[in-house]
């Protein structure tokens, strides 16, 4: 059994379209929708480490608190933002997704394919209709 956790808004088209590969790579994942249940912050500190990214690449500007608490500021440190996070989920950018592969924020959804143990077993397009993935399940690349 593999084990896959994805840090979900259902709001977030992108969040959906990369839950949805999953669940077409023959798996259903933990879904934590972080908004109703933040991660702590070893699990947060633990994920952007994980996914070799800064705590700065990890926040989410659009339709958050980030103009308004400054965080463009560069006199801000990762455990600092970190406290942000903590304090307003909202600025954590999504989805993040953790398997046994890796762990990724994925942005574009596509990007949860290259750490799926499984491949993907039909065809898949996006909510837009973009199509990602063909009918043998192979990955679509001419876009």
């Amino acid at each position: 059994m593999t084990t896959i956790t994805i840090y979900h808004n259902p709001d977030c088209g992108t969040s959906r379209n990369t839950l949805a590969l999953i669940r077409n790579s023959g798996v259903e994942p933990t879904v934590v929708e972080y908004l109703k249940t933040p991660p702590d912050r070893e699990t947060l500190r633990r994920l952007i480490g994980a996914a070799g990214l800064t705590a700065r690449e990890v926040l989410r500007r659009k339709g958050t608190p980030y103009d308004e608490l400054g965080l463009d500021d560069p006199r801000w440190t990762d455990e600092q933002l970190v406290d942000f996070m903590l304090r307003h989920p909202i600025l954590i950018n999504r989805p993040i997704v953790a398997t046994p592969l890796g762990t990724r924020l994925c942005r574009p959804s596509e990007a949860v394919l290259d750490i799926l143990p499984n491949r993907q077993t039909g065809e898949f397009a996006k909510e837009d209709g973009e199509k990602v993935i063909d009918a043998e399940g192979r990955r679509v690349l001419d876009r």
